[in-house]
């Protein structure tokens, strides 16, 4: 894994970083998302992070579950856009095949991450890189950021407010 890239330049500021592509590659993958989004002023808890650090870790956990190739890394690549209002989320893999989105039962625990990110972003797709494989890339807005918890009213107890998290 090679040094973490961030790059500011106007009013797009940019992050790029690959990592294994391994169950503890793609939580990393998250966890650096994370720390981006504070560095670039959205704070945990606020909408944008929720969002993004969602999507970041669906987009992440698809290719290390179905666009692993043996011996290959991925690439994680995030840019906030100020002007437009928006964070790109860039994963690519060398897996040639696009994601396919399940309809997953009920019952099942697995098969729901791209119908996530169908719901989250505000648009996401795929497109072919240079060299083998795919990137999957999703934008979500920032300007709606504002925390997604709120507090509790004066004379109201914490025990009978939802968990944290709860929407």
């Amino acid at each position: 894994m090679s040094a973490p890239s961030s790059r500011t330049t106007g009013p797009v500021r940019t992050f790029k970083q690959r990592f294994s592509a391994t169950r503890r590659g793609a939580r990393l993958a998250r966890l650096l998302a994370a720390h981006q989004l504070t560095e670039w002023g959205h704070p945990h808890g606020s909408v944008a992070y929720e969002t993004v650090v969602l999507v970041a870790a669906e987009l992440a956990a698809n290719t290390v579950l179905h666009g692993r190739v043996p011996g290959r890394d991925f690439a994680l690549f995030l840019a906030c856009d100020d002007v437009r209002g928006v964070i790109r989320i860039e994963v690519s893999d060398t897996h040639p095949d696009p994601p396919a989105p399940t309809g997953a039962a009920a019952d099942e625990e697995h098969g729901r991450g791209l119908a996530l990110v169908d719901v989250l972003a505000a648009r996401w797709g795929v497109t072919g890189r240079t060299g083998p494989g795919k990137t999957v890339w999703a934008e979500c807005a920032t300007v709606t950021d504002e925390p997604r918890f709120t507090r509790m009213p004066p004379g109201r107890d914490a025990a009978s407010a939802p968990p944290r998290g709860c929407l």
